[in-house]
């Protein structure tokens, strides 16, 4: 029997994780790890003591056909990475791996290209966080240096200074 390599054991426990999710479109599972100790976990879900999109029984971004990536003012989920992130302290971040990993949740397949949304980007770097590794299927896996998050500002493009803050 071959050792499992360092990066998918963690991707596995963060992919046990998103089992706990309530969205219906997507779930999400994430871990943060520094010096090879499981700092905190996370998960998609409602903010505490509201309901869930599961206990709904339905999601209102996909009622409303709205494309993936756009729209998450309305999503009822705390985004996995959010989730991990408030839970653990801010010094256990600074320079820590976020383990991140993403399947349907209509048929349970891999989140094709799964990438932090822009908000949840912003909440990483904020936390000090070096390094997020995504599971793209089973066995291969994404590095994203967050350094690349920070340097390639990708709202300071897209906005328009006329239009004020």
């Amino acid at each position: 029997m071959q050792r499992r390599d360092k990066h998918n054991y963690y991707l596995d426990i963060a992919e046990t994780v998103l089992l706990r999710g309530t969205c219906l479109r997507r779930n999400y599972g994430a871990i943060i790890v520094k010096n090879d100790e499981i700092i905190s976990t996370g998960y998609a879900g409602a903010p505490r003591k509201r309901k869930n999109c599961i206990d709904l029984g339905y999601c209102l971004r996909q009622r409303l056909n709205v494309p993936r990536g756009q729209r998450y003012e309305l999503c009822r989920s705390v985004h996995s990475e959010v989730n991990a992130i408030i839970s653990a302290p801010r010094r256990d971040m600074i320079g820590a791996t976020l383990y991140l990993v993403g399947r349907e949740a209509s048929d349970g397949q891999y989140i094709k290209d799964a990438i932090c949304c822009t908000m949840c980007k912003r909440v990483v770097i904020n936390a000090g966080v070096e390094t997020v590794v995504i599971r793209d299927d089973e066995e291969r896996f994404r590095i994203i240096d967050v350094q690349t998050w920070v340097d390639n500002d990708d709202l300071a493009e897209t906005v328009d200074p006329s239009m004020g803050y």
